[in-house]
Parts: C-alpha cells; structure tokens; sequence
C-alpha cells in the first residue's frame, strides 16, 4: 500500500475549504461542506472551520483567491491547523502551490475519499481496487508526493537535487505497479465470473444508493445476516451476497458500496468489477434516506452511476428509508412521489424506517412479488409441480 497515504494522523485538524460558482446556491454549498465535513469525521479529523468564496471558476494556480489565500492562512497559523481540505479534486500543479504557500497538508476531495476506502477495504479485491486507483491518483502527482518510492528504489532517503531522471523513474515504478494490480484484478475477476456463473439460474437481487443511507441494516433485517452497518460513510465497500429462500423461493440478495457525488473517476473505473453484482442483478432495491434534504440530487447521482454501469435498464424498488424521523407535514411525501415519474424506471415504492423495523413486512412482501415474477420465467412450470 502507497506509504503517503498511510501517513494520516488520529484527530489531526483541519480546515473545509469550498467555492461557490455562478450554478450554486450558498444552501447547496453549505450542504456539500456537510458531507466534506461527514467525510473527514469518519477519518477522525477534527474540523474547526469553513471557508467559502464566490468565483466565476476556480482559480488555476491556487483554487481560490488571494485575499481568500491569506485569510485561511492567517486561521490556520493561529489556529495551529495540520490540514486543510478542498471540496473539488485540485490539479497536481494547484498542490504543489498551496503546499508551497501554507506549508501544510493538503487533501482535495478525492485523496479523503481514497483514505476511507483504504481504511475500509477487507477483501483482497477490495484492497488491489483501491491501491490501483491510489497510484492512478499518484501517478500525475508524482514531483509533490515521491518521497515514498525511496525504498522501492533503494534510496537513501535524501532526494536534494533530484532531477527529471529520477521523476521519470518515479514514473516508471507507479507504472508497472499500476499494470501489476490490473493483471491481478483481471484474476480475481475471472474467478468472479466463475462463481456467478455458477449463480446463473438464481434471481439475483442488489442492493444500492447512495451512502449512508441504511442499505446494510435492511439487508440485515430482510436476510437475518450481521452485516457491518454503521453511521459512517462507506461501511461496505465488498459486495456481500447472501442466499435467502421465501413461501419456497429461493434468490440472492447483495449490498453493494454506496454512491456518492463527485466519486473519483479512479474509484468507479478500480471497482467496476465490484459492482458486477449491480450489473447482473435482475433487481434492483434503491434505498433513499428520505430525511435528507436533496435526497432527489441523491436519487439522480445513483441513476447516473447505474448508467454509467449499464444497469439502468433493471426492474426497481424504491425504498424511502428513515420515514419516521419525517416532520409530521411531510409524513405525505412518499405517498406523493409514487404519482410521479421523475424517479426513473421504478416497479414499486415503500417508505420504512430500518431503525423502528417499520415497513419491513411491506418491503419483503413487495420485493418477493417481483422476485416471483423473475422466478417464474426461469422455471414456468415451478407452479405446476409445487
């Protein structure tokens, strides 16, 4: 695993740092600060301040602008602040300067997220994934973070006077590292693909959406399992499938790693092959935490990712997660969502709350008439003999 990214220190400080473009709303910026802030809290670090400005575009060199610069740079000094995180990935270039400039760590979106996914990963799948799309982060950032590769190369550790030589070796090694892992995924996947060829004749059902929002409780309720649910985000980063049998039926269900916006492109390309299991699901259970105040943007980053997939084409169902913690005014809200047509390509809708068990009767019973269907059509004459 790459040493830079072992490198981050139990209840270390920091400052949020976002920009608020011409297409947001100050609400909106505050709300993703929210889930930059959720994210660094399952990291341990202890957030102490945000900083927003309004710009046209980020700026090129150092992402937000000077006076911006210098009062971050006044708190932090202050403050005595180990780190500061930018709610956008920021080029290798824009590191490199903000480095320079505040002479603190400097985590954009992307390397937070890749920390929890390290901290996170069980399996050797899971692992290789995410040590992949480490060195893919790594790779265009190579002249801001090379110390690490020292003991690969047999260094002594100094590396003043270090030439474009000794980066294009650099280069060479997180390379073959990055053809390495490949290979080894392509392994792994192949004896995936054996075990769910082996699973070809079972209706298959997954769980998704975005994270955090009770996958793994339900799918503990529906399948009397001990799966890891925690309020954290991204607790399940394997796919686990467990085999249930209902009134005679039997199928699969899975849970799958959660979505969220603004996903590292290295993360989804690493863990496609994870997400088979959403590919080949013949249904799909959508869990949405209907609390959440743009649980519709919610909604939309899942269906985007599941065309990304090419799963958006399975039968659905909606489940409207934590209702009872809904404002009395809006205990309507489900009911009114099941006339429209926004949600996508959905069978069937049910509001529960994982945490009171309510609705989970109605979910299974919902859940099993579409599993008979899929059922029904592999074996027709199931009712004939039974």
């Amino acid at each position: 695993m790459i040493d830079n990214l072992k490198e981050l220190k139990q209840n270390e400080s920091a400052v949020l740092v976002a920009l608020q473009t011409p297409k947001q709303s100050r609400e909106k910026v505050e709300e993703y600060l929210d889930e930059l802030a959720f994210l660094a809290q399952t990291l341990s670090i202890d957030v102490k301040e945000r900083f927003t400005q309004r710009l046209e575009r980020p700026d090129a060199r150092t992402f937000v602008g000077k006076g911006k610069l210098e009062e971050i740079k006044q708190y932090v000094e202050e403050h005595q602040i180990d780190t500061i995180i930018f709610d956008d990935e920021l080029s290798p270039s824009q590191v490199r300067n903000l480095e320079k400039y505040f002479n603190r760590r400097i985590y954009d979106r992307n390397l937070l997220i890749l920390y929890i996914f390290w901290q996170r990963a069980q399996t050797a799948q899971a692992k290789t994934q995410v040590e992949l799309a480490q060195y893919e982060y790594l790779l265009p950032r190579l002249t801001g973070l090379w110390s690490h590769l020292e003991r690969q190369r047999g260094g002594t550790g100094t590396r003043s006077g270090a030439g474009e030589k000794e980066i294009e070796t650099d280069r060479r090694i997180v390379k073959q590292k990055i053809a390495l892992l490949k290979k080894k995924l392509e392994k792994i996947d192949k004896q995936n693909q054996t075990r769910r060829k082996q699973r070809h004749n079972m209706v298959r059902v997954s769980f998704v959406g975005y994270t955090n929002v009770g996958k793994s409780t339900l799918m503990n309720l529906l399948t009397k399992s001990d799966l890891l649910a925690e309020n954290k985000l991204f607790a399940t980063l394997d796919s686990t499938v467990r085999k249930v049998v209902w009134e005679g039926i039997p199928f699969l269900i899975a849970d799958t790693v959660g979505f969220i916006r603004k996903l590292p492109a290295t993360l989804v390309e690493s863990f496609k092959s994870t997400l088979d299991e959403v590919r080949e699901a013949d249904i799909l259970v959508h869990v949405v935490d209907i609390t959440h105040p743009s649980f519709d943007e919610q909604i939309e980053v899942v269906n985007q990712t599941l065309r990304e997939l090419g799963a958006a084409d399975k039968d659905v169902l909606l489940v409207f997660n934590k209702v009872d913690a809904l404002p009395e005014e809006k205990q309507e809200l489900p009911l009114l969502l099941q006339q429209s047509h926004w949600v996508g390509k959905v069978r069937s809708i049910v509001s529960v709350s994982a945490l009171q068990k309510q609705g989970i009767d109605e979910l299974r019973s919902k859940l099993l008439s579409i599993v008979k269907e899929h059922f029904y059509q592999i074996y027709p004459n199931y009712l004939n003999t039974h």
